[in-house]
């Protein structure tokens, strides 16, 4: 079996790409015409969303690991079994 680096490479590039958009939006955040309070409250819940989605992604990706691996034992069983 060849491993596929592609998959890496996507997910480095949805990585930085949703990094530059959090970062981008704190930004226009910080110099929004509003109160300091009103920013705060926005940054606050800019930064659970995210760590919301992080969440998610994270067991997106724990799963995809979980059905590779299941994928190579089932692969490497058959094999062993010949």
């Amino acid at each position: 079996m060849e491993y596929d680096d592609r998959s890496g490479q996507v997910l480095n590039f949805l990585t930085g790409l949703a990094l530059g958009a959090v970062i981008g939006a704190g930004v226009a955040l910080l110099s929004a015409p509003e109160s300091g309070r009103r920013t705060r409250r926005r940054l606050q819940r800019v930064a659970t969303d995210v760590r919301s989605g992080a969440n998610e992604r994270l067991e997106e990706l724990a799963d995809e690991l979980k059905d590779r691996v299941d994928d190579a034992v089932r692969g490497t069983r058959r094999r062993l079994k010949r």
